[in-house]
C-alpha cells in the first residue's frame, strides 16, 4: 500500500467536528509520556505541559492530540505510564466528561487501535488523592484522523498523526518497535540515536514531511500532522501544517484553532525581572483560514 492510500484510509469514516466562529480547538501531538525512568522524554517538560493543558481547559478549548501521546514502543505498560502521570490522565479526563476530548494513535501507540483497548487499558484509573479507582475515558474510541470541517464553506481541515508517510513506522512499525525497544533504547543511553526516527534523523525527517507535503498539494487538502517533532505553520505554503512536539529540549509546541484563525504556539520557560520564573506561552505564526 502506497502512503497515499495509507494517508487517505486514516481519514476513511474519520469523525467530522465543526468549525466555526465559536471553535476553539488545541492540536498537541507527541508528547511520548513514559513510565518515569530516564528513558521517559516527556519528564523534562511535564511542567510546561500541564501548565499548558490547564490554560486550554479554563479558556473551553477542545483537545485533540495527534498521535504518539504514550510511549508505548520503549513501555510495554500503559498502566504504568498512567500511574505515573496521574495528574495529567486526570486533567484529560475531566476535558472527556465535557466531550471535549479526542485521541488519535500514532506508530509509537499503534497498540490503541486495537478493538476493546481503551475499555481494558483506559477505562479506569487509580487516582493518588482517593486511593481507588476513578473513571478515566471509559468508552473513549482512539481513532486514525478526524477532520474538521467549515460550516459555512464545507472546507475542511485534515488531521492525522503522519507516520503514514513513513513506511518504516507504518507498514514495518512492529519491526521498527522491536529495534527501538531491544536495540536502540540501549544505544540512546550512550548518544546513540535511532536513524530509523523521523524525529532524529534529519534526512529521513525531510524525506517524510516532502511526502506530507506532496500528499496535500494533490490532494488539494490542508493536511495537518505531528510525527516529525517538526512545528511548522507557513502563511506562504499553508497545505502542510505540524504541530510541533512536547518533548524539545525546553519548551513545548502546539497549534491553537480560535474561530478561523490557526496560531502555532510555543510554550516555554521564562523569567521576570526579579528573576521569578514563569511559563510563558509565544505566538510563533498565524494563519487565517478562510484565506486559504
Amino acid at each position: 500500500m502506497s502512503y497515499t492510500s495509507r494517508l487517505n484510509h486514516a481519514f476513511h469514516n474519520a469523525p467530522i467536528l465543526p468549525l466555526n466562529d465559536r471553535s476553539r480547538y488545541v492540536l498537541i501531538s507527541d508528547c511520548h509520556r513514559g513510565d518515569g525512568s530516564w528513558g521517559d522524554n516527556f519528564l523534562k517538560n511535564q511542567t510546561l505541559y500541564f501548565t499548558a493543558l490547564k490554560h486550554y481547559y479554563t479558556q473551553g478549548f477542545t483537545y485533540i492530540e495527534l498521535g504518539d501521546g504514550d510511549e508505548l514502543w520503549e513501555n510495554r505498560r500503559m498502566s504504568q505510564i498512567i500511574e505515573i502521570h496521574n495528574n495529567v490522565f486526570w486533567l484529560l479526563s475531566l476535558f472527556y466528561r465535557q466531550e471535549r476530548l479526542y485521541l488519535l494513535y500514532g506508530n509509537h501507540d499503534m497498540e490503541k487501535k486495537k478493538p476493546r483497548y481503551s475499555d481494558r487499558v483506559c477505562a479506569t484509573y487509580f487516582c493518588t488523592d482517593s486511593q481507588c479507582r476513578q473513571p478515566l475515558f471509559p468508552g473513549l474510541t482512539f481513532h486514525e484522523g478526524v477532520i474538521l470541517e467549515t460550516e459555512s464553506r464545507g472546507d475542511r481541515l485534515y488531521l492525522t498523526h503522519g507516520h503514514q508517510a513513513d513506511t518504516m513506522n507504518s507498514t514495518f512499525w512492529r519491526f521498527s518497535r522491536f529495534l527501538v525497544r531491544y536495540f536502540w533504547r540501549p544505544l540512546e543511553h550512550f548518544g546513540v540515536l535511532d536513524p530509523t526516527s523521523a524525529a532524529k534523523n534529519y534526512t529521513h525527517k525531510d524525506r517524510v514531511e516532502q511526502r506530507l507535503s506532496d500528499y496535500a498539494l494533490k490532494t488539494g487538502r490542508i493536511l495537518i500532522t505531528g510525527h516529525t517533532h517538526r512545528p511548522r505553520l507557513d502563511p506562504d505554503k499553508p497545505q502542510y501544517c505540524n504541530t510541533g512536539s512536547c518533548v524539545h529540549p525546553r519548551c513545548i509546541t502546539c497549534l491553537e484553532i480560535v474561530g478561523e484563525k490557526m496560531t502555532l504556539v510555543k510554550w516555554t520557560y521564562n523569567t521576570r525581572r526579579d528573576n521569578a520564573l514563569y511559563v510563558s506561552r509565544e505566538v510563533l505564526s498565524q494563519l487565517q483560514l478562510e484565506n486559504v
